[in-house]
Formats: C-alpha cells, sequence, structure tokens
C-alpha cells in the first residue's frame, strides 16, 4: 500500500505543535534525553516546520576592502527543525534535532539524501529564521544537528533495512486517513 499525501500531511502538522514533538521524541530515548525541560515544553521546544536557515559567507582571511555577500536564505530539505531553549533564560540551547518523514513516492535514496542535503548546509556558519513569536530568541546555529526519520506501516522494508543498517534513527508512526471516497466528498454533503 502506498503512502499518503494526507499521511504525511498529518504528522507534518501534528509535530509542529511543540507538544506532539516531543510525545515523538519520547518514542526516541536518547533524544528526548536532551531536553533541558519537560515541565515546561512550551518553553523549552522550539518546533519550526519546513525550516529556513539564513547561511553566512566564509570569512576571508584578507581585510583590505573586502565586503563579504549578504547571508543566504534556504529552506532546509527537512520538514521540522527541534530547537531547545533554556525556559528560565529564554535561550537557545545545543541541541537541535531535524525530523524527516517519509514522503509519498520516495524511494531509500532519497529519503537519506534529504538528510546529508541537510548536513551540508548545516556545516555552515548559519542562524535559523525564527517563528513568529520567538524572533526575540538568540538563533545562531550550533553545526551539531540530530536526525530522526519517521516513516509509515506502509514504509516498504527495504527501507526500514535501510534506516536499521545505517545505524540512523528511524521510527514508525500508524496515521489513519479517510478512505479516497471520504476524502473527495465534503461531510457536509454526505447523507
Amino acid at each position: 500500500m502506498a503512502i499518503k499525501q494526507l499521511q504525511y500531511e498529518t504528522l507534518l502538522a501534528e509535530y509542529s505543535n511543540p507538544k506532539s514533538a516531543i510525545a515523538l521524541l519520547r518514542k526516541y530515548r536518547p533524544y528526548l534525553e536532551m531536553l533541558p525541560s519537560l515541565r515546561r515544553p512550551d518553553e523549552s521546544v522550539i518546533t519550526i516546520p519546513l525550516p529556513l536557515a539564513r547561511l553566512r559567507p566564509p570569512k576571508s582571511n584578507s581585510t583590505q576592502g573586502y565586503f563579504p555577500p549578504p547571508p543566504k536564505t534556504v529552506q532546509l530539505p527537512c520538514d521540522l527543525a527541534i530547537l531547545t531553549c533554556d525556559p528560565e533564560w529564554k535561550i537557545k540551547m545545543g541541541v537541535e534535532i531535524m525530523i524527516f518523514i517519509h514522503r509519498p513516492q520516495e524511494e531509500f535514496s532519497e529519503f537519506l539524501r534529504r538528510w546529508r542535503e541537510t548536513e551540508t548546509f548545516l556545516s555552515q556558519e548559519y542562524e535559523w529564521v525564527m517563528p513568529p513569536g520567538k524572533e526575540h530568541i538568540f538563533s545562531e546555529g550550533t553545526q551539531k544537528a540530530y536526525p530522526l526519520f519517521v516513516g509509515f506501516e506502509e514504509t516498504s522494508e527495504l527501507i526500514q533495512r535501510g534506516f536499521k543498517g545505517s545505524g540512523l534513527p528511524f521510527l514508525i508512526q500508524p496515521v489513519e486517513v479517510a478512505s479516497e471516497a471520504e476524502e473527495e466528498v465534503p461531510s457536509f454533503f454526505q447523507a
């Protein structure tokens, strides 16, 4: 059975909420233990769906007349960035977790390539484009990002075997979606 776009959209919407993102991390304990506080999740975790990063150009050793180009803003190929914050000091901590949700018709190599591309972007100096209401938080990147891959019950055995073999964290999340007939007909038209 193929993965449906609605399954992907459902998880993306769900994990955009900090409490739901923490619930996801509870399923992978090493990342859960990196969070500064579970008592105040809204202040300890910032979720950024389809995140943007502002990449800074490399610094030049020459100081004579060098004007560096402006930073370049890129959309990272991950689906969600989870940034940790100190709830007392309201500052970003060093843990950054990148969530990759299996997309419809995505093969193992494409799924893994999104992480490799994210690693490449985040190997430079960068800062996060913060969501509304969080712009005041210092958003310098840490250059150490942790991946978490999320698949569905319909995700192929090949992909599951690939992540197990690569040693990268992979979780299966069941998502129930309505049948195609129910998706196409709005509920107010049904008898």
